[in-house]
């Protein structure tokens, strides 16, 4: 049998493909392992359980609880699993079957272990993790005198993982995108750190017709900010981006040969939207799971029915996932956003109740394999911090990968929302929403460094909110965004920037067809990534702009050593090189056009003290780029 990238396992038999060994697995069940048996390469397990379906009883979402626990050596991982119907709904359409899911994204190579706990109960998937002991041998050896809905029940097997054999931007090459205490994500194969380029309109990407079950519940027409018609995405600009062959042999491996589709070729509008983002060099994506209850868009939800919210839509979400899992080979990260201002009061009435619980577990038990995602607790965010808190701490314990949780917030709200998560444990950064750039962002690096839980901090929306970033057939240069927005947070030492597109121009936040509305825009983003990823030792500058003296540039440094200084109307400044005797080289970059480093007036300073920079090549009332580098040590 020639299978590639997946393992068979029945009972006491054990198919394999793929060239990749395992043990066989104990217990009286199937199941089905799926996936490159690799380093950071999601392993989907797919067992037979009850039979089931999303509108039946007992509720397969609220009254079975799946988790399954990974071992190697220390290592231990709690995972959630879910109903997933006949275990290949998003083909299929199908609402029920016998098959339950876990993804695992294993961390190292090696051998895990594995041992499954199946419980059944009113409510029981929003009880405490089930407490594991350590040895899953022990764990079969406990389960034998518990009760036992399914036999499933207290499985055991192992898994044989090899190193990732991926390259290049594919996060299976990189490995999880973590917080490690530092204002920058760090992905742990590599160590390279992530400084973020993307999307963050449509903020309803998933409100995509292809997706079953897939409709706009809006009246005819909105008002406000929301004004328009009743509408839902095709993405029909994007088709063309869709590749009919030329995907990676994985994607060939896992889809047939091209770009994945679902049901018989849906699906080429939004595959290729996210092909065209990944070629600009963009690595992340905003959206929303929910909309309902009063959002902008009332188009995106993850249940069987816009009124429902104990039963899950497992074709629909099956779709998001082939969705998901194409972002991880093309590398853009998840941004999922949870809920939005006009709805964060209405699951549970605010409180961490029981919709509320069951939602982010679904959420968690389906998604939190990839290995980049961020966990927004909602957008323009009105709970309490209390409730916030809460929020956070439920979705870090269930997640067993501890993917970074951050907050969207009003303008002028940053202090009443921000400062009483700083030190918090589980909150890793905030997600702003200003026109104050720069300050902001210097300002929460600062006073979360002194909490000592530094926070990475990105940029998510810029207004005002009927403008954003506008078309580039109307500001194609986009001096203002690209001045006091994008350079203005990364020499702030922020962590990145995702773009907003105003609701009075068109492809807006709720009605973008074409990310070429905004093709300028990615290359301009795409340049000043280039500058700090190729000629900056980002993760160790900081923000220094008392070192100039001009009054309206930027200075990021290591000083002594660096120093990149952004000058928006070009000219010059001087320097504080303080007691060093050394000389530096200077060097232009053009945030304009990229490209590589330039000479300019003046090729090298030496310190102490003040010096001037020089001027820039050409066209020296535009913005510029210094770099002041060290020549000797």
């Amino acid at each position: 049998m020639q299978m590639r990238g997946w393992v068979l396992l029945l009972g006491a038999g054990l198919v394999l493909g793929g060239g990749c060994t395992g043990n066989v697995g104990r217990g009286r069940g199937r199941v089905i392992v799926a996936g490159e048996l690799k380093q950071w390469h999601t392993m989907t397990l797919t067992f037979d359980g009850p039979r089931a379906n999303e509108a039946g009883t007992p509720n397969p979402f609220l009254d079975y609880r799946l988790d399954v626990l990974f071992t190697k050596h220390d290592s231990r991982y709690v995972v959630p699993g879910y109903y997933a119907a006949d275990g290949n709904a998003g083909q299929t359409g199908a609402t029920g079957g016998r098959q339950w899911r876990v993804h695992f994204l294993p961390p190292e190579p090696g051998e895990w272990a594995y041992a499954v706990s199946f419980r059944r109960g009113p409510n029981i998937a929003l009880e405490g993790s089930p407490q594991f002991p350590r040895d899953p041998g022990d764990e079969a050896r406990v389960t034998r005198h518990r009760r036992r809905p399914g036999v499933l029940h207290g499985m055991t097997g192992t898994l044989a993982i090899e190193p990732t054999d991926k390259t290049g931007r594919d996060f299976r090459a990189q490995g999880l995108l973590r917080y490690t205490g530092h204002r920058y994500l760090q992905f742990a194969h590599t160590g390279t750190y992530f400084l973020k380029g993307g999307a963050d309109s449509p903020e309803n990407f998933l409100a995509y017709a292809d997706f079953d079950g897939t409709y706009d519940t809006a009246e005819l027409t909105r008002s406000g900010e929301a004004a328009g018609e009743k509408f839902i995405h095709q993405y029909e600009p994007h088709v063309a981006d869709w590749r009919p062959g030329e995907g990676s042999q994985t994607q060939k491996d896992a889809f047939g040969g091209p770009d994945p589709t679902w049901r018989d070729g849906k699906g080429k509008g939004i595959i290729g939207a996210l092909n065209y983002l990944a070629a600009k060099g963009m690595n992340s994506v905003y959206f929303l799971t929910y909309n309902l209850d009063g959002g902008d868009g009332q188009d995106v939800w993850p249940w069987t029915d816009p009124q429902e919210r104990f039963r899950f839509d497992c074709s629909k979400l099956d779709q998001w996932e082939i969705v998901f899992l194409h972002m991880d080979t093309l590398g853009i990260a998840l941004h999922v956003v949870t809920q939005e201002t006009e709805n964060d009061q209405a699951l549970d009435d605010g409180e961490l109740g029981r919709q509320r619980k069951l939602y982010y577990r679904e959420l968690i038990a389906r998604f939190a394999h990839h290995p980049a995602l961020v966990w927004n607790l909602g957008e323009e965010n009105t709970n309490t911090d209390e409730q916030r808190k809460a929020f956070a701490q439920y979705i870090r314990d269930l997640d067993p990968y501890r993917h970074p949780i951050v907050v969207h917030t009003y303008p002028g709200q940053y202090d009443q929302v921000y400062t009483p998560l700083l030190g918090y444990e589980h909150f890793e950064g905030p997600s702003l929403q200003t026109n104050d750039t720069h300050r902001q962002t210097k300002k929460w690096i600062d006073l979360s460094a002194q909490a000592g839980r530094p926070w990475f901090v990105c940029l998510d929306e810029i207004g005002p909110s009927h403008a954003g970033v506008k078309p580039d057939s109307i500001d194609y240069w986009h001096d203002e965004v690209r001045k006091k927005h994008l350079w203005a947070n990364l020499m702030a030492g922020g962590a990145g920037v995702e773009w907003y597109f105003g609701y009075s121009f068109p492809h807006n936040d709720l009605n973008c067809e074409d990310w070429r509305s905004r093709d300028h825009m990615w290359d301009l983003t795409r340049y000043a990534l280039d500058f700090f990823r190729d000629h900056l030792p980002f993760a160790r500058m900081s923000h220094h702009d008392e070192l100039t003296s001009a009054p309206d540039d930027y200075c990021f440094a290591r000083p002594g050593h660096v120093y990149a200084i952004y000058l928006p109307s070009g000219g010059t400044t001087d320097l504080d090189l303080g007691r060093t005797t050394a000389t530096f080289q200077i060097r232009w970059y053009d945030p304009r056009h990229g490209g590589p480093l330039q000479m300019g007036t003046l090729a090298s300073t030496t310190g102490p003290g003040r010096a001037n920079i020089g001027q820039p090549p050409e066209h020296t009332d535009k913005d510029w780029v210094a770099l002041v580098q060290r020549t000797e040590r």
